[in-house]
């Protein structure tokens, strides 16, 4: 039986986070301080390309703080790529950890479908 599933992504896996840099050639994430242009925030520090300032994401609350100026410093799509990776490898994790295989299919729209498979039905 098929499931469709659309995922709020709050950023809380430090590991699904490493993994995610590594899926997109991003340096290893790092905890720090981080001066964004107005406000300063502390929490694992990731680089997207072409971006000014980190994103920072708070792993005990789930949230991200970063500035991109409206895209001006940094494009919005980088940050998209970002989470789409972090949900498919926090998937992949879980799926492991619960003992079930995944399979991802990168679709024309650059999407990715995550199918998990459970017991006998891979």
């Amino acid at each position: 039986m098929s499931h469709v599933v659309h995922i709020q992504t709050q950023i809380r896996d430090r590991a699904a986070a490493e993994a995610a840099c590594v899926r997109l050639g991003l340096p290893p994430p790092q905890h720090r301080a981080v001066q964004l242009f107005s406000a300063q925030a502390e929490g694992l520090a990731v680089e997207l390309p072409g971006w000014v300032y980190p994103l920072v994401c708070d792993l005990r609350a789930g949230t991200i703080q970063y500035d991109n100026y409206d895209g001006r410093w940094g494009e919005q799509r980088q940050l998209h790529r970002f989470l789409q990776a972090y949900a498919a490898e926090r998937a992949r994790l879980e799926a492991r950890r619960l003992g079930h295989t995944l399979t991802e299919q990168t679709l024309a729209d650059g999407s990715i479908k995550l199918t998990i498979h459970v017991g006998d039905a891979a």
